[in-house]
């Protein structure tokens, strides 16, 4: 892996975490875990604690694409995890006591201990949890620090997100690709299978238009050493039975270039009708929704510029955040707002690098079609 990829990589790592707390991967096991003794407990007459299912995305040390699911229930947790290049599932049992401290046994498929994770448990400002603490090998040996978020997945009867991945090396060309994307698994239902289409069909829509500019710029003498990368990553804004909103994080950089270039790309699909939702779905017939949208934007961009230095000037707000549907093509849905990208050079300079707006659904509530997709989420 080149180290601009690698930087983006980590970046990108980084920036999950971060926007986690603004908008909000993952797969998981197939096979049911053991059951925990609380349950057990019922038959003699015992109490069940609430069973909570959580997904998280997260690292150990440098690698990344590591996804787990936990089920918990009282101090008692179990579940699984696995490196998605790998795809092999690791089982875990433990405890989380009453100050968070979280402490998981991991195992391997013949029952042997192979690691423990100690860590904190703790809650965002979201309500979405985090766990970050210390890997080890069962004698102690071979630290790694650990780090993982919540990925918001609320989907029942046994549907999952798979996360898959494409990757190739192309030394005669000198380029490097890796990416990943969401594929719905557990469900046979037909809308399932259109969004798992189109989620693969926009990487690799970006895929084949990399490796075409790869091939026409074969010939060309460049004095570089650097090659070329396309790196793609996704974040779970929400995942319910009845919708998913996917934003995809897209990085190029080609060999010469003074610096990458980054993009956004989304997929928000509608699971109960399947088809991919346009923003104006959203909203009640002849709202102007736009314009409610873009005031919230135009607003909060000024107030973030100021917050750092001025970058962003009011020109290039006004022009890149404006009530102009093309400025609005990047949005996804999160339970308390419309999550909208800004992509580079759209509201100020390169060096200000992309921007993030979370427009709480109360500041356009009145345009909000009640028994549309977000209606739900309209207090």
């Amino acid at each position: 892996m080149t180290p601009k990829l690698t930087e983006f990589i980590l970046l990108l790592s980084c920036l999950t975490c971060f926007t986690a707390c603004q908008r909000r991967a993952t797969v998981i096991p197939q096979n049911p875990p053991p059951t925990p003794a609380a349950e057990q407990a019922v038959a003699a007459g015992g109490v069940t604690p609430a069973q909570e299912t959580k997904y998280f995305r997260g690292s150990i040390g440098s690698a990344l694409g590591l996804q787990m699911k936990l089920i918990r229930e009282g101090e008692k947790v179990v579940g699984s995890y696995y490196y998605q290049k790998i795809g092999k599932k690791i089982d875990l049992r433990g405890t989380i006591n009453d100050t968070n401290n979280i402490t998981l046994e991991e195992f391997d498929a013949n029952g042997k201990q192979t690691g423990v994770f100690k860590g904190l448990w703790t809650t965002d400002e979201d309500g979405l949890l985090n766990i970050a603490g210390n890997w080890t090998k069962p004698d102690g040996g071979k630290q790694a620090a650990f780090s993982l978020h919540q990925e918001p997945i609320e989907f029942t009867g046994g549907v999952e997100i798979a996360g898959k991945q494409i990757k190739e090396n192309n030394k005669k060309l000198r380029y490097e690709i890796e990416v990943e994307y969401p594929q719905i698994t557990g469900s046979s239902n037909p809308a399932v299978e259109k969004f798992n289409q189109q989620a693969k069909a926009i990487v690799t829509d970006e895929v084949r238009v990399f490796r075409s500019a790869m091939a026409e710029d074969a010939d060309e003498e460049i004095e570089t050493t650097t090659g070329s990368d396309l790196g793609i990553g996704y974040t779970v804004a929400i995942a319910r039975d009845d919708l998913i909103s996917i934003d995809f994080g897209v990085y190029g950089y080609y060999r010469g270039a003074a610096h990458p270039n980054t993009h956004s790309r989304v997929l928000n699909f509608d699971l109960k009708n399947g088809k991919p939702l346009r923003l104006a779905d959203l909203f009640k017939p002849d709202a102007k929704y736009l314009k409610a949208i873009a005031d919230f934007c135009v607003k909060d961009l000024q107030k973030q510029s100021k917050a750092r230095d001025n970058m962003l000037d009011d020109e290039s707000i006004l022009s890149g955040a404006g009530p102009n549907p093309k400025n609005y093509q990047s949005w996804t849905i999160t339970r308390k707002g419309l999550g909208i990208n800004f992509d580079s050079y759209q509201v100020g300079p390169y060096v200000a690098g992309p921007q993030f707006v979370l427009v709480p659904y109360s500041a356009i509530k009145d345009a909000i079609k009640p028994d549309g997709p977000v209606g739900m989420f309209v207090k």
